[in-house]
């Protein structure tokens, strides 16, 4: 009990103190190519990619291991070897008669030997499986890039839905100020009289929806921020700040864009088309290499062995012999043996075994295919759609902003008429309405622009450091 109350009181002294503690922890302001930076260094995804090059390497060197001998060497020692067998008596021997007699025979031998192995030939499929191996290493490559590109690109559409949320969320708040500013007015002027208590009451409930407002657009930035931190992989308790984009830098892009020429070089630089493509060919090289197995094997083979007796005994009627043999190092020595033989081996008939892995091989190869031509077809569909999409945006931009003039210039007289008690609440919540919805769509337009750059460069398959620099800007 006693220990259990000073548990008590050690974690209500410390408690404040690691308050206090995460209450001061600076926030830390991270750059969008440092948001990439971490991204790919903490991504489970970029890591598998890795892992499975690393694991293409190792079989690249399997490939062309197969055009080494293979050694292989084997030793032996038997301490004790007990054979049993009846041998044939002869009176020449002083015998009697001839009679088949029990003899026992007691050896302790030591044999070792050494074998080297080199194809010659086995119907091209080491040659087919080394370039299958190769094409296979080149995917991995691409892949890997393709991979990083993907985590950039989901980190800078991240990034931005921050940035946006954090606007929105500022024009929320300052559409809240005004509208607190407007109530405390039409206050004043309902007690002198020249507002009604309908417009006062009208007026809390507009100051009432702004702070609703700002609730909202407070949780979707936290909720924003938590999904870029998911994305990081960093410590979620980490008070984490981005860096600004301008805005203006942004509205500058140029909507000119040459389909052909990006479709063209799309084609060329994607990262996933020239893995699939490498995939194409590995999978013609499959078929090769399973066709070899029509054709005969020609192995050369070098074979060096040699053999002791420690001890040999043999007893028969009795009489033990024990035979003397040089030292097990002499015979082993003087004993070597060696060979060099060709070894032909052509299988007539396996079962169809070779027929149905030809033909998987075949298949895997057709569907490879179709694989290629699917996503070659894909990428120039989504590039003229994404081509067409970031044109609009700039279209988006325009339309934007003349109505965020026109918003800005109707909530002025309407509030000038307001005052004057010319005009209605209703007229300019209306108004006062349409000039935040209006300041919220433009800074969507400019952020969306932004994003529809990003996923240009990625459709087009700008490399990862390209898509970084291009998003920064």
């Amino acid at each position: 009990m006693m220990n259990k109350s000073v548990f008590t009181l050690l974690i209500l002294f410390f408690l404040p103190v690691l308050t206090i503690h995460a209450e001061n922890q600076p926030t830390k302001t991270l750059s969008l190519h440092e948001c990439i930076t971490i991204a790919l260094n903490n991504a489970s995804s970029v890591k598998k990619a890795e892992n499975n090059l690393h694991l293409e390497g190792v079989d690249l060197l399997r490939s062309y291991g197969n055009f080494l001998p293979k050694v292989t060497s084997s030793a032996s020692y038997v301490p004790r070897s007990v054979s049993r067998s009846y041998t044939s008596y002869s009176p020449l021997y002083g015998g009697g008669s001839d009679t088949a007699i029990n003899m026992t025979s007691r050896s302790s031998t030591v044999d070792i030997s050494l074998t080297a192995s080199l194809n010659l030939f086995n119907g091209l499929s080491d040659y087919a499986a080394l370039q299958a191996a190769l094409d296979r290493k080149k995917a991995a490559g691409f892949t890997l890039q393709r991979a990083k590109e993907t985590i950039a690109y989901d980190v800078t559409q991240h990034y931005y839905q921050v940035l946006l949320d954090k606007e929105l969320l500022d024009i929320a708040r300052e559409n809240l100020k005004t509208s607190k500013d407007l109530l405390t007015l039409t206050n004043h002027q309902f007690n002198i009289g020249l507002k009604s208590i309908t417009d006062l009451y009208q007026q809390q409930a507009e100051a009432s929806n702004g702070n609703l407002a700002v609730i909202n657009a407070e949780n979707q930035l936290r909720r924003s921020k938590l999904e870029l931190v998911r994305r990081l992989r960093i410590d979620p308790a980490e008070e984490i700040a981005l860096e600004p984009v301008d805005t203006a830098v942004i509205a500058k892009l140029s909507p000119e864009l040459d389909i052909e020429a990006l479709s063209a070089s799309s084609l060329r630089q994607r990262a996933d088309l020239r893995a699939q493509d490498f995939e194409r060919d590995a999978a013609r090289q499959n078929v090769r290499q399973a066709a070899g197995a029509r054709l005969p094997r020609l192995d050369l083979a070098f074979t060096m062995s040699s053999g002791a007796i420690d001890s040999y005994k043999t007893t028969m009627l009795g009489n033990t012999i024990d035979y003397a043999y040089p030292p097990v190092s002499k015979q082993l020595e003087n004993g070597i043996d060696h060979a060099i033989s060709l070894n032909l081996a052509w299988t007539i008939f396996d079962g169809f075994m070779t027929r149905y892995n030809v033909e998987l091989a075949k298949v895997a190869s057709r569907n490879s295919q179709l694989d290629y031509e699917e996503l070659k077809d894909g990428i120039e569909i989504d590039l003229k759609q994404v081509a067409g999409d970031y044109r609009a945006a700039f279209t988006r931009i325009e339309s934007a902003r003349e109505s965020l003039k026109a918003s800005e210039s109707a909530a002025q007289g309407i509030t000038r008429k307001y005052d004057l008690g010319a005009s209605n609440f209703v007229e300019l919540s209306s108004a006062r309405a349409a000039l935040f919805n209006a300041r919220s769509t433009l800074t969507q337009a400019l952020y969306n622009l932004a994003l529809q750059k990003a996923l240009l460069d990625y459709t087009s398959g700008i490399g990862i450091e390209e898509v970084s620099n291009a998003s920064s800007h």
